[in-house]
């Protein structure tokens, strides 16, 4: 594989881990509110009635705070694996031009100086 296609792929392989990451992190942060500030018995007089185990607490949250962190947390998983699967393809690629390179090296006349 050549090298600027190397380098593309390490490219891609960042623009997905990275923000797949950030996402991650912010649906952590959004979980840890919503045990903190949820009510843990439903409210259907404010529309609370979707539960929600986070870390062994239930809380109940409306259907958009549901959805909005149901997205949150698989679409950041989705991104965050199809950065994982290129960047592990990379590494494998990677190798095997490091391989091909020594390989070459090996057998390249050595001259006595």
């Amino acid at each position: 594989m050549k090298s600027s296609h190397l380098r593309t792929l390490k490219s891609f392989a960042l623009v997905f881990l990275l923000p797949g990451l950030a996402g991650l992190i912010v649906a952590a942060m959004v979980s840890t509110h919503y045990a903190d500030t949820l009510p843990r018995w439903p409210a259907p007089e404010q529309n609370r009635i979707i539960p929600r185990g986070i870390n062994g607490i239930t809380v109940y949250q409306t259907p958009r705070e549901d959805r909005t962190l149901n997205l949150l947390e698989y679409g950041s998983v989705g991104v965050f694996s199809i950065g994982l699967v290129l960047g592990l393809t990379y590494l494998e690629k990677w190798g095997s031009r490091q391989s091909q390179l020594a390989e070459e090296e090996r057998q390249l006349p050595h001259h006595a100086g």
